[in-house]
């Protein structure tokens, strides 16, 4: 396990109910209720929240190895998270998918522009080896 030697930013959160509750930071900016998945809830889910967390992570981990392989990003990029919540014997686990939209850039560069992201995206260094994920262009 690698360890932190300066920590950069700490969220906070202070979460009451599970998913039928609610979450607030400690700074007052999120401030959400919560529903589990398929619920007549009118909340998100932790599934969407891991999702639009580990995207906004990506992308910047693909802004980062565009600057070093000196790539110019298209306005429009995106990716599509999807967080799968399954079951297996009886236990719980996630897998994901990760849908990386990087039009106009040559599909040899994009490949190898997500492949760096992956290996240096936290969220992605955080659950390897962990959860199923695939990396798509599309």
């Amino acid at each position: 396990m690698t360890r932190i030697d300066k920590v950069l930013y700490t969220g906070k959160t202070h979460t009451t109910g599970g998913r039928e509750g609610e979450s607030r930071s400690s700074d007052g900016r999120l401030d959400i209720k919560l529903s589990s998945p398929g619920s007549a809830g009118s909340g998100t889910n932790p599934e969407q929240l891991l999702a639009a967390g580990w995207s906004a992570c990506f992308i910047g981990a693909i802004g980062f190895a565009a600057a070093q392989m000196k790539v110019k990003l298209p306005a429009d990029l995106a990716v599509d998270t999807e967080i799968d919540l399954g079951a297996t014997d009886g236990a719980y686990f996630l897998q994901a998918r990760l849908n990386v939209s990087l039009p106009g850039v040559d599909r040899e560069v994009a490949r190898a522009l997500v492949d760096t992201a992956h290996q240096t995206c936290p969220y992605s260094k955080a659950t390897r080896g962990n959860i199923d994920v695939q990396l798509n262009l599309v």
